[in-house]
């Protein structure tokens, strides 16, 4: 069984929020694709090449589509996510993965696209703790927990708890 995975980002990405998914996905035997906003290599907000190898060269949305994956990934980085946030078709893959019921790994501000793709209404939701108000004026319950799962999507609020989000994001994936 052939396993794809898709990470989304942007410019300014939390490093850790990114590459630990990254390497963890090919770990588990993910083919892994990474699609930027920008549809082309940027730097992490810390300095980190994202994507962190070229073996793995960056989509743009217009060339991904759905069915084509059945994991997403969306790191956080707040500077990240105020652009990506703005691409209309961006959100829209992240509206119809959900649809599609596939799962979705969202950590930290990548809440911010959740809302925008309006997936997050009636759903337990976690991220950056400074988004709480945002989660829940979005008709989410927001969660601070280190993991939380909701149907297809498992949420965390922050790269400390990347280890136990990860394994919970795997085992969602894993029971579908």
């Amino acid at each position: 069984m052939s396993k794809k995975a898709i990470l989304i980002s942007g410019n300014l990405a939390q490093d850790h929020e990114f590459i630990y998914p990254f390497y963890r996905l090919l770990e588990d035997g993910f083919d892994v694709e990474v699609c930027l906003n920008e549809g082309t290599k940027v730097k992490g907000i810390l300095g980190t090449d994202i994507p962190p190898n070229k073996d793995h060269p960056v989509k743009k949305i217009e060339d991904v589509k759905t069915e084509d994956y059945d994991l997403l990934i969306i790191p956080g980085g707040v500077k990240a996510m105020e652009k990506v946030r703005q691409n209309k078709k961006i959100i829209d893959f992240i509206t119809k993965f959900d649809s599609e019921n596939k799962t979705i790994g969202c950590i930290c501000s990548g809440a911010q696209l959740l809302i925008s793709a309006k997936v997050v209404k009636g759903r337990n939701i976690s991220g950056y703790y400074s988004m709480m108000d945002d989660i829940i004026n979005a008709g989410a319950n927001y969660v601070d927990e280190p993991s939380v799962i909701d149907k297809n999507i498992v949420t965390t609020a922050h790269y400390k708890d990347l280890g136990i989000w990860m394994k919970s994001v795997l085992e969602v994936y894993y029971k579908k």
